[in-house]
């Protein structure tokens, strides 16, 4: 991976604007018997970087993960059976873990921790948080349970849908029966990662990845001989439920605190003294909200938003099973290297989500607002800089991960190719995770989301059948792309008064002048990343003449996070002197 750029992470820890010094607000919560909430520029940073490096460890273990089952089974017909399989873990974790439960239950739990805060003096036994609990997991650990049993009994079914051409679908049921079990232990795991990320508690959730990598390598090296790549299915299963054992000792802790010790709301009506008309009403106004959120419409606009999302994955494996074998794999290898500046990217928006339906929650549209459009222009500047790097070094950076065992040196020239056309698309898949965090930070129902993924899916589905026959891998790559690319633009010309009011041609204007300095930096990394023939050495120098360039284009055209980081930097200085 390209290093993040030390402006970026200057900006990040930059201060919040709010309307009260962190100083007053925390008096002021300390005098109601409960801490301040941690929203400032302080915590966040360090919460985002310590997530990151812990996801960051995660996409390693992955990318180990990827290389283990190219080494035993290649780009064949036996992990073109397994990827099929592997279409539920993906599809869960989407909906239960990354997009679906988090964009319902973290807004529910901010509601529901901001009444605790705001009654707790009043009613001490009194815990919305635990009865929103106690009337939550039961009922939703049944969906779970109905799920994967469901799964499991209708696998032969669900590999004919998924991937209508493979030659021998024996062993993609016999892998599917075993990683359907993660509709149970995903949705369990989604529900604490939800419940702790509201606490502001994000160290347990972001090793889950860990874990679950952690549990695939191990099947892969001890199982992959006697069982074959059924052995990498076992490994999900396991994982699956090593992602619930690692979260549920944090989770524990933190439902056993007293209603009077969590964090505090921000905001001028839940704090100021002479505000206790106000504050009076304030349990019910948010008690009712938090009610709000979990209401089937909210549920369902969120559900339906991420399985459209998701639903790109299943337009790929459908239209790439009629391809030559080892399709599914190219396409798979490709997209799991080039995703991971996203997912990096995307640490920080996951890390202030909760802020962010916190200040809505006190009617602090402004905070909310200009939260989010740092996070869009930071999330921004990170994927372009690692999309960059992805684009310029892409061949040299298969052969090294990849080109060992069963993985031959066509696969590599396919999956790079294929991976240069795939991170076109990379800044639409960070503004959709980010935006559809911002639309459904409110808690209110919000069909713009769903609307505009199933557009976005309309548009892929068009560009792959039309293109597929003609383009194979490459076509059904673009149309990802370009899919993706339509779904952004709506949600970000969908922000409102209703959500929260952008100021969306500044942040349009900032994004396009990272995107010019992301251009210019790709085409220098690919000028010098070709020049050398080693892998290793051709990685490192593509990566950091992109990444250099990439902050110095961005100075020169002006662009977002650079001229905020460098006065903040000045700032510092000129405070030591």
């Amino acid at each position: 991976m390209t290093t993040v750029p030390p402006e970026v992470t200057a900006e990040i820890a930059g201060p919040a604007k709010n309307a009260e010094t962190a100083e007053t607000a925390e008096a002021r919560n300390t005098s109601r018997g409960a801490p301040p909430e941690k929203s400032g520029g302080s915590f966040l940073a360090k919460a985002a970087l310590v997530t990151a490096a812990l996801s960051v460890a995660g996409s390693l273990l992955g990318l180990v993960r990827d290389q283990a089952l190219a080494h035993f089974f290649g780009a064949g017909t036996d992990t073109d059976a397994f990827l099929v399989a592997w279409t539920i873990p993906e599809l869960a974790a989407t909906l239960l873990i990354e997009d679906g439960l988090a964009f319902f239950l973290v807004p529910a739990f901010s509601l529901a921790l901001a009444r605790r805060a705001a009654d707790s003096a009043a009613d001490p036994v009194h815990d919305p948080v635990r009865d929103l609990v106690r009337a939550s997991l039961p009922r939703m650990s049944l969906w779970f349970a109905a799920a994967a049993l469901a799964l499991v009994a209708a696998a032969p079914y669900v590999v004919a849908l998924l991937a209508p051409g493979l030659p021998d679908p024996g062993r993609a049921v016999d892998c599917t029966r075993l990683t359907a079990t993660c509709a149970f232990t995903f949705g369990l795991t989604g529900y604490c990662s939800a419940v702790l990320r509201a606490h502001q508690r994000f160290v347990a959730p972001a090793t889950v990845y860990v874990a679950y990598n952690a549990a695939i390598i191990t099947a892969l090296f001890v199982c992959a001989a006697p069982w074959g790549v059924r052995a990498a299915a076992v490994g999900v299963a396991v994982g699956g439920a090593l992602m619930v054992v690692v979260q549920a000792p944090s989770l524990w802790r933190q439902l056993r605190r007293a209603p009077g010790a969590g964090p505090a709301v921000s905001g001028q009506a839940a704090t100021e003294p002479g505000a206790k008309g106000v504050a009076a009403q304030e349990p019910v106004a948010q008690g009712a909200a938090a009610d709000r959120a979990l209401q089937t419409a909210i549920i369902w606009t969120v559900l339906l938003f991420a399985l459209c999302r998701q639903s790109q994955v299943l337009i790929e494996r459908f239209l790439a099973s009629s391809l030559p074998a080892g399709a599914i794999s190219h396409l798979n290898y490709a997209q799991k290297v080039a995703q991971m500046p996203m997912a990096l990217s995307l640490m920080l928006c996951t890390v202030t989500f909760p802020t962010v339906a916190r200040a809505l929650a006190a009617g602090e549209t402004e905070r909310a607002r200009d939260r989010v459009e740092r996070d869009l222009v930071l999330a921004g500047c990170v994927v372009l800089c690692g999309t960059a790097a992805v684009i310029a070094a892409a061949p040299a950076l298969i052969e090294l991960l990849f080109q060992r065992g069963a993985f031959t040196a066509p696969d590599t020239a396919t999956t790079a190719s294929v991976m240069r056309v795939y991170a076109l698309g990379l800044l639409g898949h960070t503004m959709v995770g980010a935006l559809a965090r911002a639309h459904f930070a409110a808690a209110r129902t919000t069909w713009v989301p769903f609307l505009a993924m199933f557009l976005g899916i309309v548009t892929t589905a068009g560009i792959g059948f039309l293109s597929v026959g003609t383009w194979g891998v490459h076509g059904i790559a673009a149309a990802n792309a370009t899919g993706i690319c339509v779904s952004a633009l709506l949600l970000l010309r969908g922000m409102g008064p209703s959500t929260v009011p952008l100021r969306t041609r500044a942040v349009a204007g900032q994004l396009g002048r990272l995107v010019a300095a992301a251009g210019g930096a790709a085409v220098l990394g690919a000028l010098c990343a070709g020049r050398i023939g080693q892998p290793a050495l051709a990685v490192l120098a593509g990566f950091s003449v992109v990444t250099v360039s990439f902050v110095l284009i961005g100075l020169l055209l002006g662009a977002q996070p650079w001229p905020s980081a460098l006065r903040s930097v000045r700032g510092k200085v000129r405070h030591v002197r």
